[in-house]
């Protein structure tokens, strides 16, 4: 093909004979790839079209150059929206749902619609969850959840201690515990129903790499300002994600065509507020095991900042090199000089300020 069309092999076609490829084998490709095909000839004031653009568009891959084209081509993705569509399987229904529940832009809905192939499956969340949730504390610990005042609570590997906060692990690991059923379950479904949709569009790289940032800056974040708390449960997490997609709803409002979006955007802060106003209460309720306070609810708020900054970036650039926007680099710098900064709290303000810590376990 390349030589037929580029016989000087300067990485180019022309766009005549670019529509003449379209007219002659377009009945063959999937008619939304179509679209897009004609708003990248549309796009062109220069008559040519990068070889590589037209393969990376067939091979369902994304560059930057691409998307400018698309963008000066756009008039032409007018057409039949992809809600009006009719006859659809239900796998196709529940795929178009997604897309309309977490992209702003109908390009990008439709790029997601004809591309997604469930391979791999959302098996991150999915994984996290079953394992965090139900694998640790109903076989290891024959509880489905741990709760505050069982006597196994504090010794345990798993929770973060700031007498253990060497035990780098730590860190992590607090989410495989919860402070109650109510603090699971609602974990549970806000995992489910957001993080799930989210990695079928964004994939497991991505979202994994925001619930864990959010993890792991919300044990930091009470290790920084709540120094004498343990933390348990993924509402680091959790939080992370859930910010995150709020925050993209409301920077693209206009956009966005998900059904009844302010009543689901209503139910999700009231379920998160619910849910931080009872780990606040928690908090400055009398410990079952005293001098140990109960766990912090800082992890929350670690949770929600990474959302709002790194999530939000992540999620707004569905199509685009993470590494190509200005905005990723400096969030990510703050991050980790954040975890730097939290890092040397923790090996020398305990002992500076002379803290009174709750006993070991």
């Amino acid at each position: 093909l390349l030589s037929q069309f580029d016989p000087d092999n300067t990485g180019y076609i022309s766009t005549e004979k670019f529509r003449s490829l379209l007219q002659r084998h377009g009945s063959e490709l999937d008619p939304h790839k179509l679209e897009v095909l004609l708003a990248l000839a549309d796009s062109n004031s220069e008559g040519r079209i990068c070889y590589q653009d037209f393969v990376n568009l067939m091979s369902n891959k994304r560059s930057n150059s691409f998307r400018q084209a698309i963008l000066q081509g756009n008039r032409r993705l007018c057409s039949k929206a992809l809600l009006e569509e009719t006859g659809l399987s239900l796998p196709q229904r529940l795929i178009r749902h997604v897309a309309y529940e977490t992209l702003p832009r109908e390009i990008d809905r439709k790029w997601y619609y004809d591309s997604y192939t469930c391979c791999p499956p959302p098996w991150f969340m999915i994984t996290i969850t079953i394992v965090a949730f139900f694998l640790y504390n109903g076989v290891v610990l024959d509880r489905f959840v741990l709760q505050v005042s069982h006597p196994l609570y504090l010794k345990n590997a798993l929770l973060y201690h700031p007498q253990l906060r060497a035990q780098a692990w730590r860190y992590l690991t607090y989410i495989f515990m919860h402070a109650g059923i109510e603090h699971l379950g609602l974990n549970v479904v806000l995992q489910l129903l957001v993080g799930v949709p989210l990695e079928m569009v964004h994939g497991a790289a991505r979202i994994s790499f925001v619930y864990v940032a959010g993890v792991v800056a919300g044990s930091l974040a009470v290790s920084v300002a709540d120094m004498t708390a343990p933390v348990v449960g993924s509402s680091g997490g959790v939080y992370a994600l859930v910010s995150a997609h709020l925050a993209n709803i409301v920077m693209n409002w206009s956009g966005m065509k998900c059904q009844f979006k302010l009543l689901r955007m209503a139910v999700a802060l009231i379920c998160m507020s619910f849910e931080f106003g009872r780990a606040v209460w928690l908090r400055f309720h009398p410990s079952a095991y005293p001098p140990c306070p109960h766990p912090s609810f800082m992890a929350h708020l670690g949770g929600v900042m990474v959302g709002i900054t790194l999530g939000v970036i992540i999620l707004r650039n569905y199509e685009q090199r993470l590494q190509d926007q200005t905005l990723w680099w400096i969030f990510l710098s703050i991050y980790v000089i954040f975890v730097l900064f939290a890092i040397f709290w923790n090996i020398f303000a305990y002992s500076l300020l002379d803290l009174k810590l709750p006993p070991p376990p």
